[in-house]
């Protein structure tokens, strides 16, 4: 039997987890967990992945709509993997903006930056993602890559993706998703809900951490929903596409 729990809350309230718990509440709770995770981010996306998460990040960026001299946002940019992969796609004439609301993965994103000699072309910018202090109109890509689910109002980060692309632009969602193959869930439920955790704790010493990030994929809108989601916050031909048989998917859409 699947793990899976309905996405709908209280009035005032949100998902932490499979927590109810107030809204203002989320992104302090958030907060504390991948301030807990920073210096082990790798590591937990290994364990959470069993390490395809490089292969879905690589073909995530290979496949974006981005040229040289492009200037592009990585929102939940965290340690930089995003970024770094990007960094080749825009060439030394585009920028990249990495995002994420929390001090302490930004911290590692830009030591781990600097430790590669990856200097220029770089801006660090500690943000919410549903109040981009940008202008409109800023960025010709978009990208959120393992951090949707993170946020509180996804509704309101959509809209503001869709405020700072450019006309012609492109915004990307790579999250983890709903498994479609019967036979394979209760294995997955099996990984997440009995395995990770015991290996947060093991390697990480963290257990808590791990069992909130599986609860979190659970209560993530599945594929249908989120591109539901792009299209009313205004993106155009919004579509997916599953990697791995739905554990992961990309969202894309546009703005015209």
């Amino acid at each position: 039997m699947s793990e899976q729990t309905p996405h709908e809350n209280k009035p005032g309230t949100t998902h932490f987890g499979f927590r109810d718990v107030p809204t203002g509440d989320k992104q302090k709770l958030v907060g504390q967990v991948f301030s807990s995770v920073a210096g082990n981010y790798d590591l937990m996306n290994d364990l959470m992945s069993m390490g395809v998460h490089r292969v879905w990040k690589r073909y995530f960026v290979a496949t974006a709509q981005v040229r040289r001299g492009d200037r592009v946002l990585d929102l939940a940019g965290g340690t930089g993997d995003i970024a770094l992969l990007l960094r080749n796609r825009v060439g030394d004439s585009g920028s990249i903006v990495l995002g994420d609301i929390n001090g302490d993965m930004l911290r590692v994103g830009r030591d781990r930056m600097v430790d590669k000699g990856r200097v220029a072309g770089f801006e660090y910018v500690q943000m919410n993602a549903e109040k981009l202090p940008f202008p409109d109109a800023s960025f010709d890509l978009v990208t959120i890559a393992f951090g949707l689910r993170n946020v509180t109002d996804k509704d309101a980060a959509l809209r503001e993706m869709h405020r700072v692309l450019k006309v012609g632009g492109q915004a990307r969602v790579l999250e983890f998703s709903a498994v479609t193959a019967d036979w394979f869930k209760p294995l997955y439920d099996f990984h997440s809900f009995k395995v990770l955790p015991r290996l947060g704790k093991l390697f990480a010493n963290d257990a808590h951490s791990y069992q909130y990030l599986a609860e979190s994929i659970r209560k993530h809108p599945p594929q249908d929903e989120l591109k539901t989601m792009m299209d009313e916050a205004g993106f155009a031909r919004c579509d997916y596409r599953n990697l791995s048989g739905g554990i992961v998917a990309i969202h894309t859409g546009y703005k015209v």
